[in-house]
């Protein structure tokens, strides 16, 4: 895939993931791929989600933001642990919120609104802790090449 975010505003995204972290244990990533390989995005989240190793976090508190850019189809999916503890309307609120801003084609701040609140959830109920959290999981932003599997 071509990465279609400047490198500022790639920059922006990370910032605003290294932020979302610096107050709990959970984990945030952002994954761009040209279009969605699956019927349903939340289903290919769920296989990225796999692929980038998401679930291995110690508290399973992983969030990723998937986003098919060419075919603008969007989901947001998190781990075991922090579906525990929020509610599926908070992650249908989280949605609508990014895609309120993608609607107006503001795509970098729906996705930093995303993040902001999912960082708030995080913090809320995975604070961090100085003794025993580390970054479990690489902030930057992940490309997929979205082609279908050769069958």
């Amino acid at each position: 895939m071509n990465n279609p975010l400047t490198p500022e505003q790639e920059a922006a995204l990370v910032a605003a993931i290294k932020q979302a972290e610096i107050t709990t244990s959970g984990e945030i990533r952002v994954h761009l791929e040209d279009t969605c390989p699956t019927p349903e995005p939340l289903d290919r989240a769920a296989q990225v989600f796999a692929e980038l190793n998401m679930h291995k976090t110690a508290l399973r508190n992983g969030v990723l933001f998937y986003l098919a850019w060419d075919t603008r189809q969007f989901a947001v999916i998190g781990d075991a642990g922090i579906n525990s503890v929020v509610s599926d309307e908070f992650w249908e609120i989280t949605k609508e919120a990014v895609l309120e801003q993608f609607r107006i084609g503001k795509f970098v701040v729906g996705l930093e609104r995303g993040i902001r609140m999912v960082g708030e959830q995080l913090q809320r109920h995975f604070p961090y802790n100085a003794t025993t959290d580390h970054n479990e999981l690489d902030d930057t932003i992940s490309f997929g090449d979205s082609k279908p599997p050769r069958v």
